[in-house]
Parts: structure tokens; C-alpha cells; sequence
């Protein structure tokens, strides 16, 4: 495998930092990985050590207010720029996405283009699919939710902005960051010798990387989690749903108690829309016993496994 890096300015005239992965093979396809809130796409390079080895090309760009898009930052300066998004918020981390897209194709023309989006990412991706899902071959969906009481987001709102009001736009936010982090590890609270972040894997030595790791965790600002809420406000608009083509081929992946998906639930209820929509070609798999981070969670092997083999099929 041969990786390298670069980065391209945007259209809001951000500096985005993007890392790629070819393999020594023949390519066959080219996967463009987006990575999940407070953390960064250099975590990917083991998921991108296993799809090279398969032939496919891999980029994964960090996104706004995250790692080296952030800058080259230390822990003790990160606050003023982790999870800052910076002009056209949401809107503008989707159109990075699609940019980076852009380039895939100019450098790839004769490949068949992939989206995998984790969390945070998923989420984009969602709403990716919906602007340009006629432009890729088909996407996996990881660790996502896809449904949020109409209630949440107009109380979410109410409280944001009372918080940004308080704070700031770039001062991060530590009661958001409770309501919307700490309470994922809710079950595993009473754990013994409990970090907060059980909730990612059941591999400890994962989530020791991830605790170690000053990008990973990081408190954002209000306005990141009201951007979130607006992203929401969009992606789950029927109108908009209705836009992603029928015959997309849609793959979600989730652990059967990732709490961002409420167990499942969640994802459960996306699927069931887009069915009802027309969507022809959704599938998924959910894995027993599993958290959120499947690409690090015990059973990655299997995980990996399904992953190659749903691109293959479809590429």
C-alpha cells in the first residue's frame, strides 16, 4: 500500500486536508471514507490497510474542525478551531465531501466511486446521497441513526441557542457535549474501571487509542451540535429522502447496541422508509453484542469481511 497526502481549497476558501491509499494492484474501485464527530480520518488507515489489499483505492479528507483541516494542533490548543465548521456550517462540510468527489473522478475516471460513512459521517452522507447519489455507485452506511423525534430537534434548537448566546460560536460547550456524548456510555457507566467511552468498542485497547489521542473526544462548540440539529432538519425531510435514486445500493452496518442508532432502532426506521419510498436495494447487517466503532470493534475481521464483499458485488 503506498499512501501519501494533499489538500484542496474549497469553495468557502477553507484548506482541506485529505489522506489516500492505493494499493500495489490493479485498482478496482475507489472508496472515499468519511469519518465520524471528534475524531479524524488518519484512523482510517487500517480500514484503508484492509480494502487496499483488495484492490480498492481509498482517500478520506478530515473534515471542518477536525484534525489537520483544524491544524496541526496540540491539546492545549484546540479549543477556537475542534468543531469549528466555519462558514455555511453543515452545508459546507457536505459540499467538501462532494468536492473531494470531484477530484476521485479527474484522478479516477474509469472506477467505480464508494462512499463509507461512519457516524458523523454516515449522517453527511445521508445527506450526499440525496444531492448526488445518481454520481457514486453506492454507499455503506456505519454506526448511523435514522430517525429523531420532531419534538428533540425543536427543543435542541431552543437550547443551542441560548447556549451559543452564553458562550460563544467557538467556545466549547461542555454541557452539549454531556447531553450528547456522556450519555451514550449510559449502560457501561457502572463498569469497572469505566472511561466514558465504552460505548465505541468492546476492544479496550481501541478505545485506550481513541482516550490517548487529543482529536478524538474533543469538546465542540454549540454551534457544531445546532449545525448537527439544522443537518437533521434536512436529511430527514421527506422531499429529501425521496431524492436519493431508487436503485442506490444502500448498505448500513451498526452494532445491535451502538446508542447512536437507539440499538438499532433507529437505522431500523430509515430502512424501513426508504422500502416504502422504493428504494430497491437497501440492505443491512446488524452485529450482535457490538458498539459503534465496528471497523475497531472484536469482531472487525467479520465486519471487514461483509464490507469487501457488498463492494465487490456492486462494483
Amino acid at each position: 500500500m503506498k499512501s501519501s497526502t494533499f489538500t484542496f481549497t474549497d469553495q468557502d476558501g477553507i484548506e482541506i486536508f485529505v489522506y489516500k491509499w492505493e494499493p500495489d494492484t490493479e485498482p478496482k474501485a475507489v472508496v472515499q471514507i468519511l469519518h465520524g464527530l471528534a475524531e479524524h480520518a488518519r484512523r482510517y488507515n487500517g480500514v484503508a490497510e484492509v480494502l487496499c489489499k483488495e484492490g480498492f483505492v481509498c482517500y478520506a479528507n478530515d473534515q471542518r474542525g477536525h484534525g489537520l483541516t483544524a491544524g496541526d494542533l496540540t491539546e492545549a490548543t484546540l479549543e477556537g478551531k475542534a468543531g469549528v465548521l466555519g462558514q455555511n456550517g453543515w452545508r459546507g462540510v457536505v459540499n467538501d465531501v462532494h468536492e473531494l468527489s470531484i477530484i476521485i473522478k479527474n484522478e479516477h475516471p474509469n472506477l467505480p466511486l464508494f462512499l463509507i460513512g461512519h457516524s458523523w459521517g454516515a449522517f453527511i452522507t445521508q445527506d450526499y446521497i440525496q444531492e448526488w447519489g445518481d454520481e457514486i455507485k453506492g454507499c455503506i452506511l456505519s454506526g448511523t441513526n435514522g430517525k429523531v423525534r420532531a419534538l428533540v430537534i425543536k427543543a435542541g434548537k431552543i437550547i443551542l441557542k441560548g447556549e451559543i448566546k452564553k458562550l460563544g460560536p467557538t467556545t466549547p460547550s461542555q454541557k452539549m457535549y454531556n447531553m450528547n456524548f456522556k450519555s451514550n456510555n449510559r449502560e457501561w457507566k457502572k463498569d469497572e474501571d469505566a472511561t466514558g467511552f465504552e460505548w465505541l468498542s468492546r476492544d479496550k485497547s481501541e478505545v485506550q487509542k481513541y482516550i490517548d489521542d487529543p482529536w478524538c473526544g474533543f469538546v465542540p462548540p454549540a454551534t457544531l451540535w445546532l449545525e448537527f440539529i439544522l443537518g437533521f432538519d434536512k436529511i430527514y425531510n421527506a422531499e429529501n429522502e425521496n431524492k436519493i435514486p431508487k436503485d442506490l445500493p444502500i448498505f448500513f452496518i451498526s452494532g445491535s447496541l451502538c446508542p447512536i442508532g437507539n440499538k438499532t432502532k433507529g437505522v431500523k426506521a430509515m430502512i424501513n422508509r426508504l422500502k416504502k419510498y422504493g428504494n430497491t436495494n437497501v440492505t443491512y447487517k446488524f452485529y450482535e453484542n457490538a458498539r459503534h466503532e465496528l471497523f475497531n470493534e472484536i469482531n472487525r475481521d467479520e465486519v471487514f469481511n461483509d464490507v469487501i464483499e457488498w463492494l465487490e458485488t456492486h462494483a
